[in-house]
């Protein structure tokens, strides 16, 4: 693999250590993300490995095609088995030197390769941490991932994002840890729990 892209493999492996701790009794539970319970955010995270597993394939189609917001996500029944194999085909899929050139589609767009998998690492990192605070677990990322996250999302900081979930980037203070920095560069508040 060209050392100038990221391995997924340390964030979707980290993910999958979540997976464990999520008792069925949390599936209602809510998450950081306003639309989704706990059961969602894992069929969402479902629904984008593979989106960006066919993408990184040039696989099109209506995983590829479909928007994230054209229903909301379910989950199915065997999603602890099905969603740890998901995880670690994405990252296979993008150690693939060929995931990251020419162009691709996810979500219905239409992008360049190499970022398309910048956009599918940082979809991993913060639905992780989504996750993590919406069950009460630790979450701590490798610092290569949270550095790739931290690149695609600074740029944008500033702007006006109606159209995003989480609307403009909340501001943490100086020298908070490159975690909140990304969860706050993404609309996210660092310090939030359920019921706050």
């Amino acid at each position: 693999m060209d050392t100038a892209t990221p391995d997924l493999r340390p964030a979707t492996e980290r993910v999958a250590t979540l997976l464990d701790g999520i008792t069925d009794d949390l599936l209602d539970a809510p998450t950081p993300c306003p639309d989704y319970a706990v059961r969602e955010l894992l069929g969402h995270l479902s629904g984008l490995s593979v989106a960006f597993r066919d993408a990184a394939r040039k696989d099109f189609g209506p995983t590829t095609d479909t928007s994230p917001e054209a229903a909301l996500p379910s989950l199915d029944d065997g999603w602890r088995t099905t969603l740890p194999r998901l995880l670690d085909e994405l990252a296979a899929a993008w150690r693939e030197p060929g995931a990251w050139q020419g162009t691709t589609r996810a979500g219905g767009v239409t992008l360049p390769g190499e970022v398309a998998g910048l956009v599918a690492l940082n979809e991993v990192v913060l639905h992780g941490w989504d996750l993590a605070r919406a069950t009460g677990q630790g979450y701590a990322p490798d610092e290569a991932s949270l550095r790739v996250s931290y690149a695609l999302l600074a740029p944008t900081a500033d702007a006006t994002r109606e159209d995003e979930p989480f609307g403009p980037a909340v501001t943490v203070p100086d020298g908070a840890p490159l975690l909140d920095r990304v969860i706050g560069l993404s609309g996210r508040r660092p310090d939030w729990r359920p019921g706050r």
